[in-house]
């Protein structure tokens, strides 16, 4: 089950965004049906966004199973992937792929798969000042002074964020290493940022747990400060873009 999910998830980030043109799939999508069955037992989202994607697949009870992201462009009618980390093939990562679907009332239906139909559906969902791709810049010091800001390269900590789902990944692309992921759903609204953990790769025990964090946003940037899931305090810099 869990490499075939990977499959699915695959030929969707490839073959979906083929008909970004015509619709936006920015945003959040769920698999719901593949070859005619219901999926049970286990979720698998994926959040695009600003030519980026993260998907996690997990349990119902949360427990891990595989997660993977990275760029894609489509052009010529053809979809180039380039994954930053994938935890089913870390030969796949930087490795170009290309692949070449009916969306249809917020629903995106896959035929001729290896597995047979799939069927995806858009998670409702609002816009948020969040909505986006970010990259960990720096940390701030008790008096308030920001550290060294980070610069974009092979080694980095990735956010994506849709109106209500979120997942932040670390993972140097070069090394094709992985270092964790963790994501959910989330809510930001009146300066106070809440993050519910839906899954997590270092911890499944974490799963359940919501985090609130003050936000503010300058610019380009976004702080935020409170405690993380290790009941630490934390107040951190994101800055918009993968490669700014």
């Amino acid at each position: 089950m869990k490499t075939l999910l990977s499959c699915y998830l695959i030929i969707f980030l490839t073959t979906a965004v083929s008909v970004r043109a015509q619709t936006s799939l920015d945003g959040s999508w769920k698999l719901t049906n593949v070859g005619g069955q219901s999926l049970v037992g286990t979720e698998m989202v994926a959040i695009l966004q600003e030519g980026y994607f993260m998907f996690g697949q997990y349990q119902s009870d949360g427990s891990f199973i595989s997660a993977g992201g990275g760029g894609y462009v489509l052009e010529d009618g053809e979809l180039n992937i380039l994954y930053d980390f994938f935890t089913e093939d870390a030969s796949q990562v930087r490795s170009p792929i290309t692949y070449s679907a009916q969306v249809s009332n917020n629903q995106l239906t896959l035929k001729n798969t290896p597995n047979g139909t799939q069927v995806w559906e858009r998670l409702e969902e609002e816009d948020t000042p969040l909505a986006g791709v970010w990259r960990f810049a720096t940390r701030v010091d008790e008096d308030g002074n920001e550290g060294e800001r980070r610069r974009a390269g092979t080694r980095m900590t990735i956010k994506i964020l849709s109106g209500s789902r979120f997942q932040w990944a670390a993972f140097n692309y070069d090394t094709k290493e992985f270092m964790g992921t963790g994501g959910g759903t989330y809510d930001a609204t009146e300066g106070k940022y809440t993050e519910n953990i839906a899954f997590f790769s270092r911890d499944d025990n974490r799963v359940g747990a919501s985090l609130s964090f003050q936000y503010s946003r300058t610019g380009d940037d976004w702080y935020h400060k409170g405690l993380n899931s290790k009941g630490e305090p934390m107040h951190e810099v994101w800055t918009k873009g993968v490669s700014n």
